[in-house]
């Protein structure tokens, strides 16, 4: 199974997401509150993939996914985002990221896009 970081500022997103990956048998690695956190996490911990919010205080989600791919190129990072933000889906997709999701995300959705990404 996969170490995942979750990086999200809602600490409901943060909790239920956890929830989901833990209980399909994933080990969640890390928790960071905002990009540069989450950035600061990815490089300490080094997980097998990342779950990033795209709207996030001092670095958004897509700012920090070109932080992690210009430090890893290889890093595994599945965007969140609001429906309605399929601009910045878009952009994050050409910036580099492996997959997206969509909130309220479903749990069956987010586990679909972690065997997808870690099949890759």
């Amino acid at each position: 199974m996969a170490r995942i970081l979750i990086v999200d500022d809602s600490i409901v997103s943060r909790t239920n997401l956890k929830s989901i990956l833990v209980q399909a048998g994933h080990q969640v690695v890390g928790e960071g509150v905002d990009g540069q956190d989450g950035l600061e996490k990815f490089i300490a911990l080094r997980p097998d993939m990342v779950t990033m919010d795209i709207t996030m205080p001092k670095l958004n989600g897509i700012e920090c996914l070109k932080e992690i791919l210009s430090r890893d190129p290889r890093a595994r990072i599945m965007m969140i985002s609001a429906l309605g933000q399929g601009a910045k889906i878009l952009e994050a997709i050409n910036a580099g990221a492996s997959h997206y999701i969509t909130k309220p995300f479903e749990s069956d959705k987010v586990l679909e896009a972690v065997t997808e990404i870690m099949s890759e």
